[in-house]
C-alpha cells in the first residue's frame, strides 16, 4: 500500500485536533527535522495528556514519525502530508471523494477522484523519495541542496502546476490544472493509457504528428520544453487523440540547454515510433518542425 492509499484510507477518520497537531508539526519542520514534543504541546494549547493521546494516534494510523534521541521528536511522513494537502483541497471545495488509483510511478501517485459537483478529476501526489537524491539533483536544477523531500515534492508540484497553466492556456493538449496544495495537484480526469502500453496503433503516424503538434505549440506559443518527453508520458485517450503529462522538469524557451533538451523530446518520441511503429520521419525534420524552422513535418 503507498502512503498516498494509507492517506486516503483514513483521512475520513481524522478529527479537527489531529488535523491541528500535524498543522503544527509541519509548522515546526521549517525549522527542524524532528519537532521536540514540548514545542507541539506549547503551540497546540492542549493539554499535555490531550497531546499524548493524537501523537499517539497519529502515529498508529501512520501518518508521522517519532524519533528518541536526546529529546522526543516528531516529524511527517508522506501520509501525513498527504492529508493535510487531502484536507485543504477539501476545505477548498475542489475535491469530494476519491477512487481508485490510476497509477504509481517512480515519482507520484495518481488518483481518480471526484469534485463536490461530481466531475471527475485526477490527483496527483508528488513523490520524489523514491528515486535517490543525487538523481533527483542531476535531473531538477531548482532542487535545493537542504530542503528535505516533502519540500522538494512540493516544489515540483508547484513547478509542475505553473508549467500546465502556461501550455493549458496555449492549447497544448494537457490535463486542465485546477488546483494546487503542497506536494498535491488536482487537474482534468486523465482516460486512456500509456503510449508506452499499446501495442497497436491503427494510425501510428497521426499519433506521432499529434505529439510534435504539441511539441511545438508549447515550445513556441508557450515558451516552454518538456524537458522529459518520452512514450512514458504521453497519453493515448479512447478517441486516439493525446495529453501530455509529467510536466515537473519543463524549463523555458531561454534555458541555456533549450536546444538540447528539445532535440532531446523530440528524439525520445521519435525513435520509439520508428521502432515500434516503423514510422519514417528523420530527427532533422522533426526538430526542423517542432522549433519552428519549417511549417510542415517532412516525410
Amino acid at each position: 500500500m503507498s502512503s498516498a492509499d494509507v492517506a486516503v484510507k483514513v483521512f475520513r477518520e481524522l478529527e479537527p485536533e489531529d488535523l491541528r497537531v500535524l498543522q503544527l508539526i509541519e509548522s515546526g519542520m521549517t525549522s527542524r527535522e524532528y519537532v521536540p514534543k514540548e514545542q507541539i504541546t506549547k503551540y497546540s494549547k492542549l493539554p499535555k495528556d490531550r497531546i499524548d493521546f493524537e501523537l499517539s494516534r497519529i502515529d498508529k494510523l501512520g501518518l508521522i514519525y517519532r524519533m528518541r534521541a536526546g529529546y522526543e521528536g516528531y516529524t511527517l511522513n508522506y501520509s501525513g502530508y498527504d492529508c493535510l494537502a487531502i484536507n485543504a483541497l477539501v476545505k477548498a471545495d475542489v475535491l469530494a471523494a476519491f477512487g481508485k488509483p490510476l497509477g504509481v510511478g517512480k515519482e507520484a501517485d495518481v488518483f481518480d477522484a471526484l469534485d463536490p459537483k461530481g466531475i471527475r478529476v485526477a490527483v496527483k501526489f508528488h513523490r520524489l523519495g523514491r528515486i535517490s537524491f543525487r538523481q533527483t539533483r542531476r535531473k531538477r536544477g531548482y532542487m535545493l541542496d537542504r530542503a528535505g523531500w516533502l519540500f522538494q515534492s512540493r516544489l515540483a508540484a508547484g513547478k509542475e502546476f505553473e508549467a500546465l497553466r502556461l501550455v493549458y492556456a496555449h492549447g497544448v493538449a494537457v490535463p486542465e490544472p485546477i488546483c494546487q496544495n503542497r506536494h498535491v495537484i488536482v487537474m482534468g480526469v486523465i482516460e486512456g493509457g500509456m503510449l508506452s502500453r499499446w501495442r497497436e496503433l491503427k494510425k501510428p503516424r497521426a499519433v506521432f504528428e499529434e505529439i510534435m503538434v504539441n511539441v511545438r505549440k508549447a515550445f513556441l506559443d508557450a515558451g516552454v520544453i518538456h524537458g522529459d518527453l518520452s512514450d512514458y508520458n504521453v497519453i493515448v485517450k479512447p478517441d486516439m487523440h493525446i495529453l501530455i503529462i509529467d510536466w515537473p522538469q519543463s524549463v523555458p524557451r531561454s534555458h541555456p540547454n533549450a536546444e538540447d533538451l528539445l532535440q532531446r523530446d523530440v528524439k525520445n518520441v521519435l525513435d520509439y515510433f520508428v521502432r515500434k511503429f516503423k514510422v519514417k520521419v528523420s530527427l532533422k525534420d522533426a526538430y526542423d518542425y517542432v522549433s519552428g524552422k519549417t511549417e510542415k513535418l517532412g516525410v
